[in-house]
């Protein structure tokens, strides 16, 4: 259970990276109310831990409904996430540019906080793309099924927690950070993400060849 937590949690908070995404909230909330933005806070924290949760539990179900291996669907997830954490090592920059472009359209509270503030804004394809990696990545055994999802399911709901102290947090948390040290902290998780979809991807090969893993 808990290897499964510290697994989710910090791929998922490598690819939410709250604290980032907090700096950006700031800037397209910036003429909003305070009460208007820990509305927004909360709200987009309870619909991404919605997605997050939906993503972990039934994401890889609905693939293998379509007839697409936990193999493959390692394969894919390992290959999705790395390529998503590499563009974030290599250009932190263009990441956070397209982030305030998507949010950008916010405008009416309840109509905004789910689109676009949390998706695509803070649980984009790319995170929806590293939860359902992530549920592929489920033990076989009853007993290891049920400590995983316990696992992955507290980690997706303490991101949500970050997202929600992040974004009520927003104003002091540029105060503190700045955007230097947020892109220091940005390619440090990215790198963090690397590793995370590297081993996705080696489990999805080692399952699609079990002779390669006999042979180690």
């Amino acid at each position: 259970m808990l290897d499964s937590f510290l697994l989710a949690f910090t791929a998922l908070f490598s690819i939410v990276n709250p604290i980032a995404m907090a700096l950006i909230f700031s800037q397209v909330t910036a003429e909003r109310s305070p009460k208007e933005r820990v509305q927004l806070a909360t709200l987009v924290a309870v619909y991404s831990a919605i997605v997050m949760l939906t993503a972990l539990w039934a994401g890889s179900y609905v693939l293998n409904f379509f007839g697409i291996s936990l193999a493959a669907l390692r394969i894919a997830g390992g290959f999705v996430v790395a390529e998503r954490a590499w563009a974030l090592l290599s250009a932190p920059e263009a990441h956070e540019a397209r982030k305030q472009e998507q949010a950008a359209p916010a405008e009416d509270v309840g109509e905004s906080a789910f689109f676009p503030l949390t998706i695509p804004f803070t649980t984009g394809p790319g995170t929806i793309s590293v939860a359902i990696a992530l549920g592929a990545t489920r033990p076989a055994d009853a007993a290891g099924l049920t400590n995983f999802f316990i696992g992955v399911s507290a980690a997706a709901l303490a991101i949500a927690v970050l997202i929600w102290l992040s974004y009520r947090s927003a104003d002091r948390l540029v105060a503190l950070l700045g955007h230097t040290r947020a892109r220091v902290l940005t390619r440090l998780f990215a790198f963090l993400l690397f590793c995370v979809g590297v081993q996705i991807l080696l489990t999805g090969i080692t399952d699609a060849f079990p002779s390669l893993a006999a042979a180690r």
